[in-house]
């Protein structure tokens, strides 16, 4: 009897959990992002062409639209860089006006508080 109890009292505890943590994500988003996504941020000059170097970087611990959102924020508003994620691909597309090494990619992407586990120069 008292095993039982022990179970269902383990069962209740999970269930209650898990409808905590479906609660924060149908209200804060699923990475914690308070109400609708991050304000997209444009860099200044948007002519694609004033890139010359490109890469691709594939990213860690992306799951939805605020995530990219963050992520693609974080390079758009850093001077000389354009970047477009692709959220299904776990990856962004980046753009730069100069050489830049693979730290600095990675530096960028770890401030907004994700992984950077591949650079692919084009």
């Amino acid at each position: 009897m008292a095993a039982t109890i022990i179970i269902v009292v383990i069962i209740i505890v999970i269930v209650l959990a898990v409808i905590l943590n479906y609660r924060k994500k149908v209200m804060q988003g699923c990475c914690g992002a308070e109400g609708d996504a991050a304000e997209k941020v444009i860099p200044k000059d948007v002519n694609l062409s004033e890139y010359p170097y490109t890469c691709t970087i594939r990213i860690e611990g992306m799951t939805c639209k605020n995530c990219a959102a963050r992520i693609e924020n974080r390079f758009n508003q850093t001077d000389g860089f354009f970047a477009k994620v692709n959220l299904r691909k776990n990856s962004a597309e980046v753009r730069t006006k100069t050489p830049v090494e693979d730290g600095e990619i990675k530096s960028i992407v770890a401030k907004a508080g994700y992984h950077v586990t591949e650079v692919q120069r084009a």
